[in-house]
């Protein structure tokens, strides 16, 4: 097999995915809009299935990826992975499915697809076989951030929090902004999609706030707020704040109204 290099996300259905989009020059003034250029872009002969399906993925044109990626290799690993990714987008999931077992299949060792048949388990509310997945990639991939924070999300979903947050510091201690990166193409999806945001955003803060961050700590607790977090009576006594207790911006969260559910 060609060894090719390779991006990794940061996925969402679902992500997040680092670029790894090749275009080449579009003449000027000969389209109007983005959806024609990508269509003009990816119809160059010189191009590869792959090219034209990453290129269509980059403006998520994925219907017209699922096409160009379906006329490259069959026993390509990153093309079937890739393609099952383009299917995940439109949310065929069974197909998406099929595509992440051919690729790992192919491919024995391919963590970012056996990460991605993950969330597709994950997608179903199949949460035990959504960690069985992530731990099988996490085995072969000790050092990626957005696997353990899938596998983090997948256990805050069985409201295994301790768990949750172990996952979640770890991801972050192995990259700090695996959390903020947004983006819809790549190699590896990462999981976005939780049920009770305002608890999930309250545990993003408290974990920023313990790590320093003070920022972002008061931004994820705004949110928790607003999105009407139902403890918020423990959030002057929450130790994870106690560095921000005399902040104005605190003071001033402290204040807010309670949301309206």
């Amino acid at each position: 097999m060609v060894n090719r290099p390779r991006s990794v996300t940061l996925a969402a259905c679902l992500s997040a995915a680092l670029g790894f989009t090749q275009t080449g020059t579009i003449p000027p003034n000969t389209m109007v809009d983005g959806t024609r250029a990508a269509q003009a872009e990816a119809s160059k002969t010189t191009l590869s299935a792959e090219s034209r399906g990453d290129i269509f993925m980059a403006r998520k044109m994925y219907r017209e990826a699922i096409e160009a990626f379906s006329e490259g290799s069959p026993k390509d690993p990153v093309l079937r992975n890739k393609l099952g990714i383009a299917y995940h987008q439109v949310m065929q999931f069974d197909a998406a499915r099929k595509c992440y077992e051919q690729a790992v299949k192919l491919k024995p060792d391919y963590s970012e697809a056996i990460n991605n048949l993950g969330t597709v388990y994950y997608a179903g509310k199949s949460y035990r076989r959504a960690i069985s997945q992530y731990k099988k990639a996490i085995k072969i991939a000790p050092e990626s951030a957005s696997i353990h924070s899938n596998l983090g999300t997948a256990y805050y979903a069985r409201n295994q929090l301790a768990l949750a947050n172990e996952e979640y510091r770890i991801a972050m201690k192995l990259d700090p902004d695996v959390f903020e990166r947004h983006s819809s193409y790549g190699v590896l999806l990462q999981e976005r999609s939780v049920m009770d945001r305002a608890k999930f955003h309250y545990m993003m803060a408290a974990i920023y706030a313990q790590d320093g961050r003070n920022d972002l700590a008061l931004q994820y607790l705004r949110k928790a707020l607003e999105e009407g977090y139902k403890e918020r009576k423990k959030l002057p006594d929450d130790p994870a704040f106690a560095a921000l207790r005399e902040l104005p911006e605190f003071k001033e969260l402290l204040a807010l109204e309670p949301r309206v559910l």
